[in-house]
């Protein structure tokens, strides 16, 4: 039975909710952050080399990176249906959003954390200059960025329910963390409605409410 290696406010409540959308049964491991660095504690380091989450483990194998994962559980139900067929019409926008929600957008949420914590961490006296230099950046590099992808997003939820097509997708279960950490991060301000409407049927499912109960509060850090 696969093992969930629940870090608390982390990615892994994208596996517990895929893992409630299969139905399959799975258990789970919760880890508190550091209460003063908010990171992983120890014990949560030492189960992989790279001890970051989310994580899993079957039997002698341990496993991180969430597409990694997604995929792996995917491969043992063939029968599912959170993977457009080959070849059929929604499989090339399920493998874009599938990756790009890893490989650009994450990123550049990450980026946006660090940006605020290089302002937060520094003492007070040099804020100032730091404010200045990150926002430089900020206005140069990230924002363009994050506001074309959500740009992007809502056009392509304009074309369909989900990411994919009309039928949820594993995509869909990676890019709703991230799109719920931007909206606490960089917030939408009504300029996405249909993103907007789209993390209100996210959350209206019955394996996300599942999921969130056996993850615990979740809380995207704002800062």
């Amino acid at each position: 039975m696969i093992t969930v290696h629940n870090l608390e406010n982390s990615q892994s409540i994208r596996i517990l909710w895929l893992l409630e959308e299969l139905g399959v049964p799975y258990e789970i491991k919760q880890y508190k952050r550091d209460a003063a660095t908010d990171l992983a504690p120890s014990d949560y380091k030492r189960l992989h080399q790279i001890g970051t989450s989310p994580t899993i483990s079957d039997g002698d194998l341990v496993l991180p990176e969430t597409n990694a994962i997604v995929d792996y559980i995917l491969d043992k139900h063939p029968n599912a249906t959170l993977r457009p067929e080959p070849g059929s019409e929604e499989r090339a926008r399920y493998l874009f959003w599938f990756h790009a929600t890893q490989g650009s957008f994450m990123p550049l949420l990450l980026d946006s954390l660090i940006f605020k914590r290089m302002i937060s961490k520094v003492p007070f006296f040099l804020r100032p200059v730091m404010s200045a230099v990150v926002g430089k950046v900020r206005a140069a590099y990230l924002e363009p960025r994050i506001t074309r992808m959500l740009s992007f997003i809502e056009e392509e939820l304009g074309r369909s329910t989900w990411l994919a097509g009309d039928s949820l997708s594993a995509a869909d279960i990676v890019m709703g963390y991230c799109l719920e950490v931007a909206e606490v991060r960089i917030g939408f301000g009504g300029q996405y409605p249909n993103i907007t409407a789209y993390l209100g049927r996210m959350r209206s499912r019955p394996a996300y409410k599942t999921a969130l109960a056996k993850n615990g509060a979740f809380r995207p850090f704002a800062s």
